[in-house]
């Protein structure tokens, strides 16, 4: 991409991923450009995968949803000439399986799973996860409550700020 191309295309990003429902017409007054000059960069990045989706935050706690997530933190054995790469997209293809990304520290692989109930997590860790070649060990972790998700704030109290005011 030319350099100004690509300029207006990092500002198309940063524009979308605080707010994906911004329309390309909305998206070209705040940059001053035009719509179909904003609607062939978006899709330029979509093909070349920069864009690789959009999503919804929901508080499914708000809508009654029983949902247990789980993060499951896995060891593996890197493969030769593969590293962790095939471990991982192997765990990727699970339908359970919301994010994967590769960490450092004690274990490799840092899992975040969705299931129906506890049960259905521990079964996807004992029969699934933990039976992959090169798997080691796990570690599973249930979450109790999301406060923040994708830099965006769930739960809310409504409270005010109660720091005490430092005045000199």
């Amino acid at each position: 991409m030319p350099d100004d191309r690509c300029k207006k295309a990092k500002e198309i990003l940063e524009i979308i991923e605080n707010d994906a429902r911004l329309s390309p017409n909305q998206i070209a007054a705040m940059l001053e450009m035009e719509k179909d000059e904003v609607v062939r960069i978006i899709e330029d990045l979509e093909e070349k995968k920069i864009i690789a989706g959009y999503f919804t935050v929901i508080n499914w706690d708000k809508v009654g949803e029983e949902k247990v997530s789980a993060i499951i933190e896995v060891k593996i054995t890197p493969q030769r000439d593969l590293g962790f790469d095939a471990v991982a997209m192997r765990i990727c293809r699970f339908p359970e399986v919301k994010t994967v990304r590769l960490m450092s520290g004690a274990y490799d692989l840092v899992v975040y799973i969705e299931g129906q109930t506890m049960r259905e997590v521990a079964a996807f860790v004992t029969q699934k996860l933990a039976s992959i070649e090169h798997v080691l060990s796990t570690a599973t972790h249930f979450v109790l409550k999301t406060y923040k998700l994708q830099g965006t704030l769930v739960e809310e109290d409504g409270e005010e700020d109660r720091r005490l005011m430092i005045t000199p």
